[in-house]
């Protein structure tokens, strides 16, 4: 089943306590559609300037990226400059430059219409408004969202989440959204605005899946190497809702499946920065991670 992103691809700069980089590939789409790649066809709205030329769109030759829905219009392509100190939770951001990106209408090409799954990356609620008014009868529509969006247009985000089924957030978005401090009580909240399903992202602490009537919370993956965590986020959802996207059901199972699918995505991708090392991985060696993500959290009940 295909999966249509639409959100942003991007040039980022990036410092961390361990190196940093002038200029390279990003964007919230990027990493989703690399991330969801591995297991399902990904076809790509997002737009870039004129700078964004042959060798960049390598990143794109995975073999199940679909980059019809890419525009290409006059200009420079969004640019995003950020630091992180030893807490690699939070980005200082030095500079944000939207360039074409400002003017981004999505525009989706006939053949994405009657996608499975839609994916509205980060972006103007407003814009994730129109891609579901251009969408026909997806099974499974799912968002993501920042602290921007919830300060400067929180009626617009509300009402995408009413018509969303699953919603991405991270925790501090979540009390954020809700006023609420518990995360439970916070996932509880969203959920009344409408989605069946909230994954709420807390970086190096892991995640929280809430539904209706079940809560699945899993950790990171441990790693002893994590040099950039730009694009966790995004390649956690790509790979969450691409595992689940090859799935017939979206049952409770396959959900948890998902979650952990998504965590091992995100742990190749922070261990160099942008896409240097998810890149060069194969779906094989991300199975074979998951394998270990089931022995490191199994245990025994007391009484087996």
């Amino acid at each position: 089943m295909s999966i249509v992103v639409v959100g942003s691809v991007a040039f980022d700069a990036i410092e961390t306590p361990f190196g940093q980089t002038e200029k390279i590939v990003g964007g919230s789409a990027t990493y989703f559609s690399v991330a969801s790649s591995f297991f399902t066809p990904v076809q790509l709205v997002a737009v870039v300037g004129e700078d964004f030329g042959s060798e960049e769109m390598k990143i794109f030759d995975k073999g199940n990226i679909d980059t019809a829905g890419l525009q290409r219009v006059d200009g420079k392509t969004f640019f995003w400059s950020g630091a992180y100190g030893y807490d690699l939770n939070i980005a200082e951001t030095r500079d944000t430059q939207l360039n074409v990106f400002a003017d981004f209408k999505p525009n989706l090409p006939d053949q994405y219409r009657d996608a499975g799954v839609v994916f509205l990356a980060n972006i103007d609620p407003e814009l994730q408004l129109e891609v579901l008014e251009q969408v026909r009868h997806p099974r499974l529509v799912a968002m993501d969202t920042m602290n921007y969006w919830i300060t400067s247009k929180r009626d617009a985000l509300i009402e995408v989440m009413s018509k969303s089924d699953l919603v991405f957030i991270n925790e501090g978005e979540a009390r954020q959204l809700t006023n609420e401090a518990n995360l439970v009580v916070a996932s509880q909240r969203v959920l009344d605005l409408g989605p069946k399903i909230v994954v709420i992202k807390r970086g190096e602490y892991g995640v929280l899946m809430v539904s209706e009537k079940k809560i699945f919370a899993a950790p990171a993956y441990p790693l002893e190497n994590v040099f950039d965590p730009t694009g966790a986020g995004d390649s956690f959802a790509g790979g969450f809702l691409g595992f689940l996207a090859s799935c017939r059901d979206f049952d409770d199972r396959e959900l948890r499946r998902a979650t952990i699918y998504g965590s091992v995505v995100a742990s190749f991708v922070v261990e160099a920065f942008g896409l240097g090392r998810v890149l060069e991985i194969t779906r094989e060696e991300i199975d074979a991670r998951f394998a270990e993500f089931k022995i490191l959290t199994h245990f025994e009940s007391l009484h087996a």
